[in-house]
């Protein structure tokens, strides 16, 4: 019977520190990224349809721009997505890099009704001099505030190493005006059937401002809050919500080219002294063209508005490209490439925005 073979295995050892790999290189942060893609865990929003090295490219892009802001990578992953091709992080995030920075005395954010302490020193209620000086100013001023104006998101911050304070309010009424909240548990709105987008009424009231409306009133007072205090911090980064509506915003500009008057024609000369010539000249097809072509513009402009308005309720690039053929642009500007162009680069934004890094 053989004795059994020895083998020099290390013992495994206990305790130790647990410390995150940060790469120092771009070849180590490369690295990095083809082993998350590989694994599984790049996020979604972030690589789209990428696969293998463009993937990974988009990854490492991630992991840089949180390295500036002092993330580790994979908490990058955790906190960036990408908005029309810029990034931004989750609200959560913005506060994260902005607490890790060591520049943070007093942080505080969320939902309340606001005391007259809060209304003051976000200098919407007079001040303490204003105060001595007009007695009874605050309370009347306080009074004139609607409940709307009362309740709704808040930020407190200090700064450790200047001393710097700031107090940023985001009041229901500012919500509303924004178009951001609807108290009402049902909205009107168009929704999806069959391909279609129909206008429907009594539709439940699906948008993050209405059901998580006290995270969403917090983040939005804390965004404005940070990013002024801690701009050398954030270095110009929005939160996710606020760089989707700032999209949204962006893709409502008008994009049909205008094309300038054309001018008067000459008067025509005397019927007893008029010529009778061709009136089928090059020139004068080359102005029956330019007339056509005017039309076409004028048209051209309520066919994006028809575009757009259809592909802004697309969620796949299958709804999108029934929609597409549905509308028949190349059919609508055969011949005209500049209004062809607009109206591919309408569909591409739209592709951009359900896959943020996979498209325009």
């Amino acid at each position: 019977m053989n004795a059994p073979v020895k083998t020099n295995i290390p013992s495994l050892a206990g305790g130790g520190q647990v410390m995150a790999i940060v790469p120092q290189t771009f070849e180590e942060t490369f690295r990095i990224s083809r082993a998350v893609v590989s694994a599984g865990l790049a996020p979604s929003a972030l690589i789209g349809k990428k696969t293998g090295d463009d993937a990974a490219s988009a990854v490492a892009v991630c992991i840089m721009s949180g390295a500036e802001l002092g993330l580790k990578p994979m908490v990058s992953l955790r906190s960036f997505t990408v908005i029309n091709g810029k990034p931004a992080l989750y609200g959560d995030g913005l506060i994260n890099v902005v607490r890790q920075s060591g520049k943070v005395k007093l942080l505080d954010f969320g939902y309340t009704k606001y005391s007259r302490r809060l209304l003051r020193a976000a200098g919407v209620l007079p001040s303490e001099e204003d105060e001595k000086e007009f007695p009874g100013c605050t309370e009347e001023a306080f009074k004139a505030l609607s409940e709307d104006e009362r309740a709704g998101g808040y930020c407190e911050a200090e700064r450790l190493d200047t001393g710097e304070k700031k107090t940023v309010i985001f009041t229901v009424s500012d919500a509303k005006r924004a178009g951001l909240y609807q108290e009402n548990s049902t909205v009107d709105k168009y929704v999806w059937e069959n391909g279609s987008k129909v206008f429907k009424k009594d539709q439940p009231n699906d948008a993050p401002w209405y059901r998580f409306y006290k995270r969403m009133f917090g983040w939005r007072a804390a965004g404005f809050c940070l990013r002024e205090l801690f701009g050398d911090v954030l270095g110009g980064i929005r939160d996710e919500f606020e760089a989707r509506e700032i999209s949204d915003a962006d893709e409502m500009r008008d994009v049909t080219p205008h094309t300038p008057p054309k001018p008067p024609a000459p008067p025509s000369p005397p019927v007893e002294d008029a010529e009778v010539t061709d009136v089928t000249d090059s020139s004068d097809q080359q102005a029956d063209e330019q007339v056509v072509d005017g039309a076409s513009q004028i048209d051209a402009s309520e066919f994006f508005q028809e575009l757009e308005e259809a592909l802004s309720g697309a969620m796949d690039d299958a709804t999108i490209e029934e929609i597409w053929t549905g509308l028949d642009p190349e059919g609508t500007f055969d011949g005209d490439d500049v209004n062809l162009d607009i109206a591919h680069k309408i569909k591409q934004r739209r592709l951009a925005q359900i896959h943020p890094l996979n498209g325009g």
